[in-house]
């Protein structure tokens, strides 16, 4: 039997990045989930926002909180392809409880 867990990941993304590349690295992550057999559940924009410390030279980016059902081989591949898009600055992924 294949576990499907519940995630959240919180994504910081270059406010520097056009808002076209911006969507385009969520669609790109939806995506992945779905080609993995997950589902997205939720997508949260929260805009731009002060960093508490600057990360890659930056003081300020843009969050979204993304919630979504997915197998942990499959979160694996999310977490693959955010590490090498250049506009994220920072990711943190966490796993839901029932």
């Amino acid at each position: 039997m294949i576990a499907i867990n519940k995630y959240e990941l919180m994504l910081i993304v270059d406010p520097e990045a056009e808002e076209a590349r911006q969507k385009e690295i969520v669609d790109r992550l939806r995506a992945t989930v779905e080609k993995g057999e997950g589902t997205v559940t939720g997508i949260d924009e929260w805009g731009r926002r002060k960093l508490a410390y600057d990360i890659k030279k930056r003081s300020e980016g843009v969050y979204t909180v993304i919630t979504f059902t997915a197998t942990p081989e499959t979160l694996s591949e999310v977490e693959r392809v955010l590490k090498i898009t250049d506009e994220v600055l920072r990711f943190k992924t966490l796993r839901l409880t029932s």
